[in-house]
């Protein structure tokens, strides 16, 4: 346990931050799994949802964005077929 204040602060944000980062994360995986599994019309939707749940985690952060181009490249190709 720390006992300077300043890293004390330090271990409750990258808490904080660590949960947000969780979520985000999560929401990003769940968006592509939905991507993948949709049928239909539902699909055109959820791709582009999921293109923009990539490119967001990318702006912050979360996935490297050459991995963001790479997932955006597989739901393109997902939506061509």
């Amino acid at each position: 346990m720390p006992n300077i204040k300043s890293a004390k602060k330090r271990v409750l944000v990258n808490q904080t931050k660590a949960v947000r980062n969780k979520a985000r994360k999560s929401a990003l995986k769940t968006a592509l799994k939905k991507a993948a599994a949709a049928e239909g019309e539902q699909k055109h939707a959820l791709v582009l949802e999921a293109i923009q749940k990539v490119d967001q985690a990318a702006a912050k952060g979360l996935i490297h964005k050459n991995n963001a181009a790479r997932k955006k490249s597989a739901l393109a190709k997902l939506l061509q077929a």
